[in-house]
């Protein structure tokens, strides 16, 4: 991309060490609008620490950077528009320069027999000066800088190995009489200005067709931008309807959903019912049943029914706009295992220049006449087919794609090496409530002791309930409202972590909570823990309550387990790893959901501060662990654990804690980020097998090792093709992705 001016003054560069610019701390938010090419900030796909405003080339491996934010206009690709002019000019004078010098393989009398052997030196300078000095412009460019900054790269190879055969064919052209005899074929010194012109050429087409390909590797992200709509209804304060734009809506807005039409951005579902297929957001097909007091996603599909709902999240602060700013990050992410091909770069630009000197000296002094254009032949095409670009684009290139698939179904990965990380856990630790279940309990039984009524002990626990965070106090309030029971104001509230709740209502002191709570508060729990430990067995949660000092009766609360969890913890049987339940509800209650899940090992009655505790003594006995949670209880655990994966249905502590979010919380959302992490680490190994046996067998082929038992040599033409396609097949090897059920 000759025409951007790599902005160094961006970058610092001492000792092969890179910096960012101080700008690069301001993350830009991502946008449907398009932004200008200055103001744009542009990173390296292979080396995303460079980071600089506006378009230049990496000092690290030449490339050219590309935006930073992916927008659903058409950008502006310099590099692509320039190499394709540069691609067409080459192949109009590459031609003819190829079927003038390889004449001598057409059956007859050869074109280079008819004419003076200076003319046609001459004709193959000219054809071949514009393709190398223009149409290769910005290799030797790269090249250059590459030497400068200290980054040997692949530009530095190409220019290496095209600039020799040129600068050599040049000189025997004007000054052929200082070569020997030895050098002269047919009484003329051998010129390579069609092998300069065809690698030149070759290596645009490869960079064409790569550009194209990694244009593809953002589709996953342009879908999503893609779904947003344009436009919305409106229902003002007077009661009158108007389309608007969706720039132009406000949180607070009313706004009218008809049937087939997208949701516009998220809100509350105020009045009327309608599924709505929510598949692009969660991978989910089948449509999800909305009703007042639901939430619905911006962009997601109504269905046959309307609505009207109330807007509560705008701009980038959607859903959408989240997932799409989460799946940018995590594709400049580097995976642990890229370090393996980081470490092999820094050496071998530098290993294949010696390589090369070595071959063109062994076939100088050991080759067969003439000796000099052997050497000067497989040294070249050493240093072409050397070219390390398909091991650097290995593991970024199947990142980008995988991290886009899953943010198409419903699994948002934070990063690289948390995608990395999933397909090696051997231990998965699982919440109860809101994971393995439903999360939406129901008040199942109520048993009371002494005078109590049952609607007396349902009064005054959704009493105390409605002052409470705990999942299971929206079940006993929702259970009093049921049941017609007004509920009276809770004076003097208190919370004790991993025991219950006390609370005065009226002039009664009133505990809910555990065995523990009413010891401590000296009440007797004996009589209500044997009322309780038969509900316990079937899995209900059970409150014990006790009225002034005395035992009052228990609340049981059921909460239904998910029809995916049974289906996902076999799954995870079948792949050798343990699925470990972690809850704070008492031992008989949470053995009884094991197994019904046939869940391998349980831990009960375990306080919130204790979970990372577990997570870690699952880590000292060298279990890679997993932990999935959708609550603030979990976020130390979601921390400690090698992967943290936040169910959507979640708090925002929790998702801001974990490696993984699941759109949709169930298990299996577990189940597809495991498939993904599996499918992407798959692809990346392919894609560095391919890099690295291309090199391994490649460059002892290119250097002539088969010429002594088979008589074989690698072209430089050859060369230049197969190290253009090996970028390609990497490239389009991720992109298999996309196509990958999960």
């Amino acid at each position: 991309m000759s025409q951007n001016t790599n902005h160094q003054n961006h970058n610092h560069y001492k000792h092969g060490e890179v910096k960012a610019h101080s700008c690069c701390s301001v993350k830009a938010p991502v946008r449907n609008q398009a932004i200008s090419n200055i103001d744009a900030f542009y990173i390296c796909p292979m080396h995303p620490e460079i980071r600089q405003k506006g378009p230049g080339n990496c000092p690290i491996c030449g490339m050219a950077l590309e935006p930073e934010l992916i927008t659903l206009d058409d950008v502006h690709n310099p590099e692509l528009e320039d190499f394709t002019k540069r691609l067409k000019v080459s192949a109009v004078f590459t031609i003819p320069l190829f079927l003038l010098a390889m004449s001598d393989l057409i059956p007859g009398q050869p074109i280079q027999h008819k004419f003076d052997s200076r003319l046609l030196a001459f004709t193959q300078f000219i054809l071949a000066t514009p393709v190398v000095l223009w149409g290769g412009f910005p290799f030797f460019k790269r090249g250059w800088e590459s030497l400068l900054s200290r980054h040997l790269n692949m530009f530095t190879l190409i220019a290496l190995g095209t600039g020799v055969a040129y600068v050599y064919s040049l000189i025997a052209t004007l000054f052929p009489n200082i070569f020997p005899d030895d050098f002269k074929m047919h009484g003329m010194v051998a010129v390579y200005y069609e092998a300069a012109a065809v690698i030149i050429t070759l290596v645009l087409l490869g960079q064409v067709l790569e550009l194209k390909a990694r244009n593809q590797t953002g589709n996953a992200i342009k879908m999503l931008l893609g779904l947003v709509p344009k436009e919305a209804r409106i229902i003002r304060s007077d009661g009158s309807e108007v389309d608007v734009l969706i720039d132009e809506i406000n949180v607070g807005d009313k706004l009218r959903v008809r049937p087939g039409e997208k949701v516009p951005v998220d809100g509350i579902v105020l009045e009327g019912k309608s599924n709505i297929d929510e598949s692009m957001i969660t991978g989910e097909p089948v449509p999800v049943e909305k009703s007042p007091g639901s939430k619905v996603t911006g962009a997601t599909v109504n269905g046959a029914g309307g609505f009207v709902m109330e807007t509560t999240r705008i701009g980038k602060d959607t859903l959408l706009s989240q997932i799409v700013d989460m799946v940018g990050l995590a594709q400049r992410s580097r995976a642990p295992i890229q370090k393996l091909a980081d470490t092999v770069a820094a050496y071998f630009v530098p290993i294949v220049v010696v390589v090369s000197i070595l071959t063109f000296l062994c076939w100088y002094f050991l080759g067969p006449q003439p000796s000099f254009t052997y050497g000067l032949v497989n040294m070249v095409a050493v240093l072409i087919i050397a070219c390390p670009c398909a091991l650097g684009l290995a593991t970024p290139m199947s990142i980008m794609v995988g991290t886009g698939k899953g943010a198409t179904s419903g699994v948002l990965i934070k990063n690289a090496e948390a995608l990395e990380g999933l397909e090696k856990i051997t231990t998965l630790i699982v919440d109860k409530t809101g994971t393995l279940t439903m999360g939406k309990p129901i008040l199942s039984k109520v048993s009371t002791v002494a005078s109590f009524g049952e609607d007396e002990l349902v009064k005054l626990a959704a009493s105390l309930e409605t002052a409470s965070e705990h999942p299971l106090a929206e079940a006993i309030v929702r259970g009093a409202k049921e049941r017609g029971i007004a509920i009276p104001k809770v004076d003097k509230f208190e919370t004790f972590s991993g025991m219950g709740v006390r609370g005065i209502v009226g002039n009664q002191v009133i505990l809910l909570g555990n065995k523990k709570l009413l010891s401590t508060n000296d009440v007797d729990p004996s009589e209500l823990v044997a009322m309780a430990s038969e509900l316990q067995a079937e899995g209900a949660g059970v409150m014990l309550m006790a009225v002034d000092g005395n035992p009052a009766g228990i609340l049981a609360v059921q909460d239904p387990i998910k029809g995916s969890s049974k289906g996902a913890i076999e799954y995870f049987h079948r792949q050798g790893i343990k699925v470990v339940m972690v809850t704070g509800d008492n031992k008989l209650t949470a053995q009884a959901v094991a197994k019904k899940l046939n869940i391998d090992a349980v831990e009960a009655e375990v306080l919130p501060a204790e979970k990372n505790k577990i997570v870690k003594k699952f880590q000292a006995e060298g279990a890679s662990v997993a932990m999935a949670g959708d609550g603030i209880n979990d976020a130390p655990g979601l921390a400690q654990a090698n992967v943290g994966i936040a169910m959507g249905t979640g708090t925002d502590v929790a998702i801001e804690s974990a490696s993984v979010t699941l759109v949709k919380g169930d298990l299996m959302g577990i189940v597809r980020a495991h498939h993904l992490s599996k499918a992407t680490m798959r692809s990346i190994r392919q894609n560095l097998f391919f890099a690295f046996i291309y090199n391994v067998l490649g460059v002892p082929v290119a250097a002539g090792i088969l010429y002594p038992y088979f008589g074989i040599l690698m072209s430089p033409m050859l060369a230049s093709l197969a190290m253009s396609l090996s970028s390609v097949s990497v490239i389009l090897n991720s992109l298999r992705l996309s196509r990958v059920k999960i």
